[in-house]
């Protein structure tokens, strides 16, 4: 019997831990592509020591097995929020452990997955690799843009690029594109000095940050959902136990493992509906900030140093002294740089690299919604004819929309183990 090569397009988190499970539950060899050292990805390879996990550490082991191993490699306690550079590290000694047991299977090609080739994968280096199975880890879509952006050196389209924070001048008044998770985490780097003295303005549809965790989780509180039948039942029964309950974290967080459940029951219509009036109000219950980083988000709010603006962008345009005339609800304004702080935009036009070649060549399709890709119920992706690809499988952010609760580490380990086990054996 042949052993299979399975190859793994991208190193972040979901392809480091997909590597981890395909090595330890089976005999195939996985080559792992990643151009950069893998671990990183854009949530750790370019974090700064004061960003810090949105989850407890006790929720974020690699082993599905040993609930509790994150938490001892960073000798912290199951509630602490750690620095993501931490969480990047560890993600590399994951990777590094697997290597050292299983470095006869395993082989890392730094380059970038181009597209599907007969039998296996073009790479950006001119080389091929040879693949039976194809695993797509790819992370987020890229960030949607506002209809209204220029091409502008002031317009700083990913904020994540090196420098282009640290270029921005003290003295210069910021609007943030969103309110979330990634605007916090630039309004906490460009106030991280403390000699910043012009305000950050973060604009979004409604306004509204994410909420915070408390310091010490409250047990999960379980949900009776057996008689809800339509999304408006889902919300009443949330809305009842968080009343009831007290406390309305224990009853989002006792939510997570039927989410996918809900979400496929509800109708196209309905999750439709879910995304345009609910989407944004769940995230912000279900992410939440570190207790320290929502104690100084108040604080920059209370010093007038962070303003939440909610309403929509107009228009911007260049004037010749430089930086931005922004329109929005309220009038215009100038800045001296935009950021754009949203969340990944809707497929195709924000697919891109890899995935964005599967689309165009058919072998993959955009899923419910134009969130993720499409997929079958084991995670196979489904080709632009409506026949299941079977040697191609997702794992993931991409899996938004087919499934809903797909991008935090809780899931991802889930999902690489059930896809180590899916992968049927190699015929005699």
């Amino acid at each position: 019997m042949s052993k299979r090569t399975v190859a793994v397009v991208g190193g972040g988190c979901a392809g480091v831990l997909a590597t981890r499970e395909l090595l330890r539950g089976g005999d195939d060899r996985v080559v792992l592509i990643e151009p950069d050292e893998p671990g990183g990805g854009l949530a750790y390879g370019s974090a700064r020591p004061w960003h810090l996990l949105n989850s407890r550490a006790g929720a974020m082991s690699a082993d599905p097995d040993d609930l509790g191993h994150f938490t001892r490699w960073s000798g912290g306690t199951a509630d602490d929020f750690r620095p993501r550079t931490e969480y990047g590290r560890y993600l590399r000694s994951v990777f590094a452990s697997v290597a050292d047991s299983y470095g006869d299977r395993l082989s890392l090609r730094q380059a970038r997955a181009q597209r599907l080739v007969t039998g296996g994968l073009a790479l950006d280096d001119g080389t091929t690799v040879r693949a039976d199975e194809i695993v797509v880890a790819t992370g987020n879509p890229a960030p949607a843009q506002p209809a209204a952006r220029p091409e502008h050196p002031d317009y700083i389209a990913d904020p994540w690029a090196p420098g282009v924070l640290d270029a921005i001048p003290s003295d210069v008044p910021v609007m943030l594109v969103g309110a979330g998770l990634t605007a916090i985490d630039v309004a906490l780097t460009l106030t991280a000095d403390r000699d910043r003295d012009a305000p950050i303005t973060a604009v979004s549809r409604r306004g509204q940050l994410p909420l915070t965790h408390t310091a010490v989780a409250a047990p999960p509180v379980g949900l009776a959902l057996d008689d809800c039948t339509t999304l408006r039942d889902v919300v009443r029964a949330v809305r009842a136990e968080a009343a009831r309950a007290g406390d309305w974290r224990a009853v989002v967080d006792g939510l997570r493992p039927h989410l996918d459940q809900l979400w496929t029951a509800l109708t196209p219509g309905e999750q439709e509906a879910f995304l345009r009036h609910l989407a944004r109000p769940w995230e912000c219950h279900r992410h939440r900030m570190a207790p320290s980083v929502g104690a100084r988000v108040a604080e920059l709010r209370a010093e007038g140093r962070l303003e939440v603006r909610a309403g929509g962008i107009r228009s911007m345009t260049a004037p010749p002294a430089g930086g931005l005339l922004v329109e929005l609800e309220a009038g215009v304004q100038w800045f001296g740089a935009v950021i754009n702080c949203a969340g990944p935009g809707r497929l195709p036009a924000a697919a891109g690299g890899f995935a964005g070649s599967l689309l165009d060549a058919g072998q993959a399709r955009v899923g419910p919604h134009g969130l993720g890709l499409d997929i079958d119920d084991a995670g196979h992706l489904i080709g632009a004819d409506g026949q299941t690809r079977d040697n191609l499988w997702l794992i993931g952010p991409l899996r938004r929309g087919a499934r809903w609760e797909t991008t935090a580490v809780p899931e991802i380990r889930a999902q690489a183990r059930v896809l180590a086990r899916s992968m049927s054996p190699v015929p005699a």
